[in-house]
């Protein structure tokens, strides 16, 4: 996959191959192009357009999150500068959308219908996912019905078409096709759930990046959400404060009042529900060590400290 993706990369301008070499090359765990691999293998496929399917949806991935850290103006990802703190918001932005050009570019060569009307959905409510993000920044009213909407619009659509993909390449049909979905919608929501909750426990050195991240930004997560439900008066006030103005002035009280609310146990127990809906999603797939290894990631997914 890595080597299409390489391929892929190739421009007569300098800049965009420079932009997305970079953000391609700067690690990440490939778990959405991962799980499309998988899905096709335990559903039986026998070709290679797994790979070519792979590659698709990890620049879809990369160049959302060229578009993200421009939006947030973020600074570090993986432990490295961002792109736009590398080379400019201008370049970050417009090598996200070669990189969304050159993934229909590829899909297309499949001439296969059903994956594009996938992917361009996917894509489509994926932006829609970015959009409701950005009006929810800054309110501290946003309820955690509203927040989990955004979670699986923006994070778990791509997941849930990952699954979908491998299960169409290998011709599965429709039943286990939205069994499989269905794992991938749950995988992703549980998936940033914990990304939510590293960022006020993580290590930095770890996560690769900056801690409160989110708080500075104003986006309310699940932690925030639960602690003002839970906290007291001079508490929420606090939190609403933070979300309301941005910034980290304040984040020691507001680590403390997360703490002290149980916030991120609550979190990380609703993430735990998610990993066992996507393992409960599993059961129409025949056993493999394909099979396995999702079972696995489900786990993983809750687990993990980066």
């Amino acid at each position: 996959m890595d080597k299409v993706i390489r391929e892929a990369l190739h421009s007569d301008v300098v800049l965009v191959r420079n932009v997305a070499e970079y953000i391609v090359n700067s690690g990440g765990k490939r778990l959405r192009p991962a799980l499309l691999v998988l899905s096709a293998d335990a559903c039986g496929y026998q070709g290679r357009d797994h790979y070519l399917l792979a590659a698709v949806v990890e620049l879809i991935h990369t160049a959302t999150l060229l578009h993200d850290d421009v939006v947030d103006e973020s600074s570090l990802r993986r432990g490295r500068p961002t792109a736009n703190a590398e080379f400019g918001n201008a370049p970050s932005v417009l090598v996200g959308d070669f990189l969304y050009s050159r993934s229909f570019q590829m899909m297309v060569g499949l001439n296969r219908m059903r994956v594009l009307e996938l992917l361009s959905d996917a894509t489509n409510v994926i932006a829609e996912g970015e959009v409701l993000q950005l009006l929810n920044c800054r309110n501290p009213d946003v309820d955690e019905a509203r927040y989990l909407d955004v979670v699986r619009r923006k994070t778990a659509k791509l997941f849930e078409a990952a699954m979908r993909l491998g299960a169409i390449l290998a011709g599965a049909d429709r039943a286990l096709e939205e069994a499989l979905g269905s794992y991938g919608t749950h995988l992703g929501t549980a998936f940033q759930l914990i990304d939510d909750v590293l960022d006020y426990s993580g290590d930095a050195s770890v996560i690769g990046k900056n801690l409160g991240d989110d708080l500075a930004e104003g986006k309310a997560t699940l932690p925030l959400i639960h602690a003002m439900t839970r906290g007291t008066p001079a508490q929420r006030e606090i939190v609403r404060h933070a979300i309301t103005e941005g910034g980290l002035q304040d984040f020691a009280e507001i680590h403390a009042t997360i703490e002290s609310t149980g916030a991120l146990a609550y979190a990380r127990q609703v993430a735990a529900e998610e990993s066992e809906r996507a393992t409960a999603a599993l059961q129409l797939l025949p056993d493999s060590i394909h099979k396995d290894s999702l079972l696995q990631l489900a786990t993983f997914a809750v687990r993990r400290s980066a």
